[in-house]
C-alpha cells in the first residue's frame, strides 16, 4: 500500500492536495500487518515510511503536516508493540477525520461569502473550491462559474464536469489565455491552496497570471483551503512534469519546461479562507 501510494502521489494521479494527505496517512495502516519484536523497531519503521511518503511530494503542506502529526502522536508514547499498533490505528482515523473536517469547514466559510447571482472564475481542480460552490448552490444561490481549462493537464475540464452536475450553477469553460475576457464578467475569483509559507501563496500553475489579471481588472481574489496548508519553516519544492504533456513530439533545440506550481506573493490575494476563519 505504501509503495503504491508513493507512486500515485509522484505521478500526481490524485489531484486534490487534501486527498493526497488522506491517502498518505491511510497508507501507514500497512504497518499494522507487519511483525515487530520491539517498540523501537516499530517506531523506526514508522519514521522511515512517514518520511518516504512525505518526500513523495515535497510541495504539499497538508501531506507534510498530516504525517508529522502521526509521528508526533506516536513516537515515544507506546510501551508495547500491541499498544503502538492500536495507537497508530487510532491516530490514522483521527488525522484523516481532521483533514476532512477542516476542508469541509473551510468550504462552508467560503460558501457564506458567495452571494446569489455571483459570477465566479475558478482555475484548475480543487475539491475545497468545488465544495464551496456546491454548498452555496444548495443553500439557494444561483451562480455563473467560468472555468479555465488549466493546461497542460486540462484539469479544468474535470472541474467543469463536476459543476455541470450541480443545480443552479451555469458553467462556462474558457482556455487559459481567455482569462482576461472571462474576468471582465466576474465578481470574484475563487482558488484552492497548495501551500502558504513565508509570505508566498503556492498553487497550481496558471494561478499567478489569474491573480495578476484579476488584480488589474479590480476583481477580488479569494484562496480557500484547510489551515494545515499554512505552514511555517517549510521549503516548498516545485515539481517539473514530463515534457510530453506540453509537446508530444520533441523538437530539436527546444527545451520544454513544465512546472506544476506557481508562486504568488500572498499580498496579491485579497482574502484567505480556512477552517480557522477569514483572513483579509
Amino acid at each position: 500500500m505504501i509503495d503504491e501510494t508513493v507512486a500515485e502521489i509522484r505521478a500526481m494521479q490524485t489531484h486534490s492536495t487534501s486527498a493526497v494527505a488522506v491517502k498518505a496517512t491511510q497508507a501507514l495502516a500497512e504497518l499494522l500487518d507487519r511483525d515487530y519484536v520491539t517498540v523501537d523497531e516499530f517506531e523506526r519503521d514508522l519514521e522511515h515510511n512517514a518520511g518516504v511518503l512525505r518526500r513523495s511530494n515535497p510541495s504539499h503542506a497538508a501531506l507534510h503536516n498530516a504525517l508529522r502529526d502521526v509521528e508526533r502522536s506516536i513516537i515515544g508514547e507506546p510501551t508495547s508493540v500491541e499498544d503502538a499498533k492500536q495507537l497508530l490505528e487510532d491516530t490514522i482515523d483521527r488525522v484523516v477525520d481532521d483533514i476532512e473536517t477542516a476542508k469541509g469547514v473551510a468550504a462552508a466559510n467560503a460558501a457564506e461569502r458567495i452571494e446569489d447571482g455571483d459570477t465566479l472564475l475558478v482555475h484548475d481542480y480543487s475539491t475545497t473550491v468545488l465544495e464551496s460552490i456546491e454548498k452555496a448552490a444548495r443553500d439557494g444561490a444561483h451562480l455563473t462559474v467560468y472555468v479555465t481549462e488549466a493546461r497542460p493537464r486540462t484539469l479544468g475540464r474535470k472541474t467543469a464536469r463536476v459543476l455541470a452536475g450541480v443545480s443552479r450553477v451555469d458553467v462556462h469553460m474558457v482556455v487559459d489565455s481567455a482569462m482576461g475576457y472571462a474576468l471582465r464578467e466576474c465578481d470574484h475569483v475563487l482558488l484552492g491552496i497548495t501551500c502558504i509559507t513565508g509570505g508566498t501563496y503556492y498553487n497550481r500553475i496558471g494561478t499567478f497570471p489569474v491573480v495578476v489579471t484579476a488584480r488589474e481588472l479590480g476583481v477580488p481574489v479569494t484562496a480557500v483551503g484547510s489551515g494545515a496548508k499554512r505552514i511555517e519553516e517549510f521549503r516548498f519544492e516545485n515539481e517539473f512534469r514530463d515534457a510530453v504533456e506540453v509537446m508530444r513530439e520533441p523538437v530539436e533545440g527546444v527545451e520544454i519546461e513544465n512546472p506544476s506550481y506557481d508562486a504568488t506573493p500572498l499580498g496579491m490575494v485579497d482574502t484567505v479562507i480556512t477552517d480557522d476563519g477569514v483572513l483579509d
